[in-house]
């Protein structure tokens, strides 16, 4: 499987940030409409104070599902392209419980930095990852993968990050133990562009079974 490069990485994060973010059921709902929730700072990386326990990389296989029991996200995974442009494609909006992976990157599992994106809304509400920004620290995240094996992570991080200042390295950058990005929408909202930033969970590997 291939890795991300540096010009990949900014081509991902700029359909990140854009593709993903419409807020369309924000934006036909009106201002009563409730926003998904948003990370607080102690869930940052600056006040990360986990032992962590790094399980080594698996063999590279597919993913198929994910679940994230603390949220009750339990969704499809379908492999994510690139557009015509460059850019990671996105799973359809239409279809609120289907998440996707970047399928020429790194797997679930594997050692390496694999890219899970969904959607936090479509125009009948909210989509699978729209409590993603209410996870805590320690949280745990599975991927069944097509070869049997389910990868475990363990959340470090989940941080906002206002679509001007989204740090493409820190989070599409190659990692030596295999990690996990999980990405949806988040941070203010504006009827004109959508969301104003990305919600991002950091999360590594801690065992299969």
């Amino acid at each position: 499987m291939g890795r991300f490069g540096t010009t990949g990485d900014a081509a991902i994060a700029g359909v990140t940030v854009i593709a993903l973010c419409t807020g369309v059921w924000l934006l036909t709902s009106g201002p009563d409409a409730p926003a998904p929730p948003q990370p607080s700072a102690a869930e940052a990386h600056a006040g990360l104070g986990l032992r962590q326990s790094v399980a080594p990389g698996l063999p590279p296989s597919p993913p198929d599902r994910i679940r994230i029991p603390a949220i009750g996200v339990n969704a499809p995974l379908m492999g994510l392209g690139l557009t015509r442009t460059g850019s990671l494609d996105v799973p359809p909006a239409e279809q609120k419980n289907l998440a996707g992976w970047y399928e020429a990157g790194t797997t679930p599992g594997e050692t390496g930095t694999a890219i899970v994106a969904g959607h936090v809304d479509n125009a009948d509400g909210p989509a699978v990852f729209y409590h993603l920004g209410a996870l805590k620290k320690g949280s745990t995240i599975e991927v069944d993968r097509r070869d049997g094996s389910v990868a475990r992570f363990q959340v470090d991080a989940i941080e906002l990050y206002d679509t001007k200042n989204f740090p493409d390295k820190k989070v599409y950058g190659a990692a030596a133990r295999p990690e996990l990005r999980v990405i949806t929408c988040g941070g203010g909202y504006s009827r004109s562009t959508g969301y104003q930033g990305n919600v991002v969970v950091f999360a590594h590997l801690t065992g299969s079974a």
